[in-house]
């Protein structure tokens, strides 16, 4: 699994002018995106990087500071560019399979006692965030 985490002041995700997930206060970003072998272990150590990574103010985790964050699904995560002037998503794990394991980041996250708000799955999304920083990380698990 890798995801890209940019700590905001608020974010929102809408789709077809419906705002489907919101976060009003300071947390995190994650844009989230599976392979083809991720599994259950993967999701809990995305899971745990997510909640536990001390990067808010004051070096304060999400769990520390009882932040949100707003988990969006980006496939393209996993696009290949090295290579010609189109990117390849062959990387990317398929909808059956990426469905599940970002859902299960997000129940995995719910589990630790964090508010969570999503996009929607394979939805063409429009995401609005105000960074904080700008602070912006890669994690590979």
């Amino acid at each position: 699994m890798r995801a890209v985490l940019q700590r905001v002041t608020r974010a929102a995700v809408t789709v077809e002018e419906e705002v489907v997930g919101r976060i009003d206060r300071p947390g995190l970003v994650a844009l989230v995106a599976a392979t083809h072998d991720d599994g259950p272990e993967q999701v809990e150590a995305m899971a745990r990087k997510i909640a536990e990574l001390r990067i808010l103010r004051d070096e304060e985790s999400l769990l520390d500071a009882g932040a949100p964050v707003l988990v969006v699904s980006q496939f393209t995560l996993y696009g290949a560019t090295r290579k010609g002037r189109r990117p390849s998503w062959s990387a990317a794990a398929p909808g059956p399979v990426a469905e599940p394991l970002v859902d299960a980041v997000v129940e995995a996250l719910r589990g630790r006692g964090l508010e969570v708000a999503t996009g929607r799955f394979g939805a063409m999304m429009q995401v609005e965030l105000v960074g904080d920083g700008p602070f912006t990380v890669l994690v590979d698990v």
